[in-house]
């Protein structure tokens, strides 16, 4: 008896009776039935070929996270633990003005806003700056009314900067006007109060 045919040839001959009869299963889905089964067949491909790896990075990044987070807990010591909670309410409020920026930096902080103004091509002109330093407070506030020209996601973009370059910094009010419906500039009036440390 030849093995090999039996190893080769039993599996072919099956192989050959199934695929007329797939041909003719497929022939009689229709259009609806192909697109059908051609999106399985491209899900199921999507899924081993993507989702099931990134599910296994997902998995060795936990890990990582939770073996870093006990090498973390167990480098604290109990006595840190409370010796950082325990702040008195002085010190608690001292760091918290510590946060704000000198009075003195005012200067950088309207050129690190023209810096960005710039970055994202927006323009600036005829800006408006004033102080208010009232004697009472620990904190000046520093006015801005910025005029600035540009398109909706350039405005958006350097709002998003400023805020992120200036953590001091609020938008208090925001204006926004445009020439007509088909015009893609902006013309934005912005106004924003820097927090200052006296």
């Amino acid at each position: 008896m030849d093995w090999n045919f039996l190893r080769t040839g039993i599996p072919q001959i099956h192989l050959n009776r199934l695929l007329p009869q797939l041909r003719w299963q497929i022939g009689r889905l229709g259009a609806a039935g192909k697109i059908g089964l051609g999106l399985l067949v491209a899900t199921s491909i999507y899924f081993f070929s993507v989702v099931l790896p990134q599910e296994t990075v997902l998995r060795k990044l936990k890990e990582r996270a939770e073996t870093l987070q006990t090498q973390v807990s167990s480098k604290q010591t109990p006595g840190d633990a409370e010796t950082s909670k325990k702040m008195s309410g002085d010190q608690a409020l001292q760091a918290f003005y510590d946060f704000f920026p000198r009075i003195d930096s005012s200067p950088f902080w309207v050129r690190e806003l023209v810096r960005l103004a710039k970055k994202q091509g927006v323009d600036l002109s005829s800006s408006e700056y004033r102080l208010v330093n009232e004697n009472d407070e620990r904190l000046a506030r520093y006015e801005m009314v910025l005029p600035a020209k540009g398109t909706y996601p350039q405005i958006r973009a350097f709002m998003a900067d400023a805020l992120e370059a200036v953590p001091a910094m609020a938008i208090s009010a925001i204006a926004i006007k445009r020439e007509n419906v088909t015009s893609e500039k902006l013309e934005v009036r912005l106004e924003i109060n820097l927090y200052l440390n006296k």
